[in-house]
């Protein structure tokens, strides 16, 4: 796929958002509430062209909004395709991004590490997820990150749900929390 200037990459992607990943009926979510939709970010950011977009995109939002980092990642499973896309484009970009996997707890075994890939010790990092309701892995992922030694600069997600996520995270962190996409933006309310 050849690379689409800023605005067109942000309205495809949003384009396969409503396309491919937003679910109408009944659903329970991961946080134990239930939602009439179900936005499964899963089919976009392991889509042969929606991935690319979220790179571009993510990456362009951060740049926009002048966060300076060398790496990215966030708790898997969400987090960890978004992460490679921003890592992919920057490298497209001549730009050296790395990406981390942060698990829900530190191994019991081998290296014993709860942060996977590059060390982000001493490393401006942002936290990553493919989106967020009550704010509970973006949180448990900065903790990861900062007890591995990383900077964090900020929190980032694709769509940003409007359950409170924003304002917990950024209270809880310190640090600024940034959407690509508005549940109002996908038409769901």
């Amino acid at each position: 796929m050849t690379s689409l200037d800023g605005t067109a990459a942000r309205a495809r992607l949003l384009e396969l958002i409503k396309e491919l990943a937003v679910v109408h009926g009944r659903v329970t979510l991961s946080s134990g509430k239930e939602a009439d939709y179900y936005i499964d970010l899963r089919r976009i950011t392991l889509h042969h062209e929606a991935s690319a977009l979220v790179g571009q995109v993510m990456l362009a939002m951060l740049d926009d909004a002048g966060i300076d980092f060398e790496a990215v990642g966030g708790l898997t499973l969400g987090a960890d395709p978004v992460a490679t896309a921003i890592m992919h484009v920057a490298r497209s970009q001549g730009r050296a991004v790395d990406a981390a996997v942060v698990r829900k707890a530190q191994k019991a075994y081998g290296m014993q590490r709860q942060v996977e890939g590059p060390s982000v010790e001493g490393r401006r990092v942002v936290v990553l997820e493919d989106t967020s309701t009550t704010g509970a892995s973006p949180l448990a992922a900065v903790e990861g990150m900062r007890k591995a030694g990383g900077q964090v600069q900020a929190v980032a997600v694709i769509v940003d749900r409007a359950t409170g996520a924003q304002a917990l995270i950024e209270e809880g962190t310190g640090v600024p929390y940034f959407a690509a996409f508005s549940k109002d933006e996908l038409g769901l309310d």
